[in-house]
């Protein structure tokens, strides 16, 4: 089956990326890729708001999909609509078969505990993966710095997000780190959720997300005490991270 693009030019992109700016990379993306059915996905973090700063100033309209899971944060949900005015943001609040309500009926209370991939398979995973079953390609505010299990993610990536139906995935902020986004937030009075400063460095839903420890990645609040580190979105990415690796290998 043919796919969007092709093997020898993931590595090349991948390569040529690996000093670029986050607005070249996406400047790629949004302008001369041909990629036309392209979102972002957005949790509203700090590396998030800088990709939609970046982004909607080449394509204003562009759409933002939030998981509206029902566990967010207030702050979350507050900061959210606090950027989404300021910026303009084309938001699209995704939401699953299941309130919180309707879940806890059906699977019994507190499923984040008990089974908390079932309840980000419910409330995660499937709405994503409805949203970008409409689309070309994503783009997403990865960085390898925050975690063991994006410490090699590429900038593009491409994957099968079901039989015949081929993803790309756009890491633009991939190689920044912590201080390089917290300088950017600066240099352009850029907001962030409140929670940053009261010692969150990561934040998902409020049930299973909690402050970070000293000397911890930046993600290990997120499900901690479990062996959990991703919502599962990413499952397919990492499975497309290892074939251009493999490719990257053999060229």
């Amino acid at each position: 089956m043919q796919t969007l693009l092709q093997a020898e030019e993931l590595v090349a992109l991948n390569d040529g990326f690996e000093d670029a700016h986050p607005r070249d990379i996406l400047a790629w993306a949004l302008e001369r890729s041909g990629l036309e059915r392209i979102a972002i996905a957005s949790a509203f973090q700090a590396e998030g708001t800088i990709v939609m700063h970046l982004a909607t100033r080449m394509r204003p309209d562009i759409p933002i999909l939030f998981l509206e899971t029902g566990y967010q944060f207030a702050e979350t949900l507050a900061f959210k609509e606090q950027l989404a005015e300021r910026l303009s943001l084309n938001v699209v609040d995704l939401v699953g078969e299941y309130t919180v309500e309707r879940q806890a009926a059906t699977f019994g209370p507190r499923l984040f505990e008990r089974d908390p991939d079932r309840c980000c398979e419910l409330n995660k995973v499937k709405p994503m993966f409805e949203a970008l079953r409409g689309l070309d390609a994503w783009i997403t505010a990865f960085r390898r710095e925050s975690s063991p299990t994006r410490a090699s993610a590429p900038f593009v990536q491409q994957y099968e997000i079901e039989a015949g139906r081929w993803m790309v995935k756009v890491n633009p902020m991939a190689a920044w780190t912590q201080l390089q986004v917290a300088s950017y937030l600066r240099e352009h009075d850029l907001p962030h959720n409140p929670l940053y400063d009261l010692g969150y460095s990561s934040i998902g839903c409020a049930p299973c997300t909690r402050m970070r420890l000293a000397d911890e990645p930046e993600r290990a609040g997120r499900w901690a005490g479990l062996s959990k580190w991703e919502c599962g979105i990413q499952t397919q990415g990492a499975q497309a991270q290892a074939t251009t690796q493999s490719a990257s290998g053999a060229s």
